[in-house]
């Protein structure tokens, strides 16, 4: 099992929150902090316009200073928006920063979900699926073949060569973004993609039969059994006093389910069947962080002692395999720097040990 830390704004710089240069600052100082302690990966959200994500329209930016200050973490997008960029464009950035990290980056595509944001790209939600299967399989192209020409339904272009090609060949390791689709996770593990779930926002059983269906279907396409990467993430607050761990816990909760509700007010009036439910997450996202002690107890938050959280972690080993990367969702800039720090020792230091993988050098 690895671990990583997931970097998640949800702050508007309002009321004494912090502003967007303070939350760059104390993350490039947390994730050097990571690289320090042997923390696997650090990943960061792409968003627009709403607290709710809103300081990481572009991770690929933010992610360039993190490989400049940092030597063995690798940098990862969690995720890229596809339907939002044109795939020439995004291929060179992300080609790039891998160069620019000396071939750390993992690339994690993903589809969004906010009415709002689709609107302002002008882009139909009915549209997100086409569009997302397009522009990844453009950009693999473009990492791996030159003299590309492209004719796409929503993209034409070519002969081009893009330059620079990828440090890591054949490209970065890619994976999909889902919260649990099962046409999601099998399409992934059809086409030999890796995977990256939210498992915070899903019952134990959804990320079992996704999980289920992803090797399956990986296997069954003829690829390495034991290669696919899965990456799972939860929301971790760690402290020597269970009290405290819970306290912040519940207030960065509370504070995520606010500015989320706002992100997604949009969906009270919008249907699409690209996004079967969705309409529900207008009332939904309402009160979310609410019974946070369920959440613990589900294992859906990491949240207590380092012994509490090993516990935790030991289940989700159980439930979902041992060989996963687990994602700790600590900087929503919420807490003070030195509480997010302490934390990250604290679990490197008494909870990462218990489910190192000897095998691997990290």
């Amino acid at each position: 099992m690895k671990f990583a830390i997931v970097f998640f704004p949800t702050v508007g710089g309002k009321n004494g929150e912090l502003t967007p240069t303070q939350y760059y600052d104390d993350g490039l100082a947390i994730a050097e902090l990571a690289d320090r302690l042997g923390y696997f990966q650090l990943k960061l959200v792409e968003h627009y316009f709403f607290e709710y994500g809103g300081y990481s329209p572009d991770p690929t930016t933010f992610l360039a200073a993190v490989a400049a200050r940092t030597s063995r973490l690798r940098i990862a997008t969690g995720a890229v928006i596809p339907a939002f960029t044109h795939p020439v464009k995004m291929s060179g950035q992300l080609a790039m920063l891998d160069n620019i990290s000396g071939g750390r980056l993992d690339v994690g595509f993903g589809r969004a979900f906010l009415p709002d944001e689709f609107d302002a790209f002008g882009i139909p939600l009915d549209q997100s699926r086409a569009r997302f299967d397009e522009n990844v399989e453009a950009c693999l192209r473009l990492w791996t073949e030159d003299d590309l020409t492209w004719d796409g339904t929503f993209h034409q272009f070519g002969p081009v060569t893009m330059l620079p090609k990828p440090t890591q060949q054949p490209h970065p390791p890619v994976f999909v973004a889902s919260t649990g689709n099962l046409d999601s996770c099998r399409t992934a593990g059809e086409q030999g993609r890796n995977l990256q779930l939210i498992a915070s926002v899903a019952t134990r059983e959804t990320i079992q039969e996704a999980l289920g269906v992803y090797r399956r279907a990986w296997a069954q396409a003829g690829h390495t059994p034991g290669t696919e990467r899965i990456d799972l993430s939860f929301p971790c607050f760690i402290d020597e006093d269970r009290e405290a761990a819970y306290r912040a816990g519940e207030y960065v909760e509370r504070k995520m389910s606010e500015k989320m509700a706002s992100a997604v007010s949009a969906w009270a009036t919008v249907k699409s069947d690209q996004y079967p439910g969705y309409e529900r997450l207008a009332s939904a996202a309402v009160g979310n962080g609410a019974a946070f002690d369920e959440r613990v107890k589900n294992n859906k938050v990491l949240a207590g002692t380092p012994d509490d959280v090993r516990g935790q972690l030991a289940d989700i080993a159980e439930w979902y395999g041992d060989d996963i990367t687990v994602g700790l969702s600590v900087f929503s800039g919420h807490l003070p720097r030195a509480d997010v720090e302490r934390g990250l020792e604290l679990f490197a230091k008494h909870v990462a040990p218990t489910f190192a993988d000897d095998r691997e050098p990290r």
